[in-house]
């Protein structure tokens, strides 16, 4: 019998612990764990967009992702809301940390 797969969870609440604790004193005057909340929807659009979904639930094996992409991606969806006001260097900060916790937990790994 095969041996079945470990699945490995995306937690946001440790993600957003982890990106925050990757952050400058001076990005964290800036940033808010909302802004890295906010940030990680956007991701999982971004991710859902190019179709890394295999069903509602998994993400597909292996995907190349073109982190130019999901920044500018992310960077329309933010000009587009009132609500967040975070710089592309902000926003950069932010995808750096949760791509250095998606390699801590074993979803993502250095080419």
């Amino acid at each position: 019998m095969a041996k079945e797969k470990d699945i490995i969870e995306f937690d946001d609440t440790e993600a957003i612990k982890f990106i925050m604790n990757q952050l400058t004193d001076e990005e964290r005057t800036r940033i808010t764990e909302d802004d890295v909340q906010y940030v990680l929807d956007l991701i999982n659009d971004y991710y859902d967009d190019q179709n890394f979904y295999e069903d509602e639930s998994e993400v597909v094996e292996e995907a190349e992702v073109a982190e130019d992409d999901m920044l500018q991606y992310i960077m329309a969806a933010i000009k587009s809301d009132k609500d967040f006001n975070l710089s592309e260097e902000d926003v950069a900060s932010i995808l750096d940390g949760e791509f250095g916790y998606g390699l801590e937990i074993g979803i993502y790994a250095e080419e």
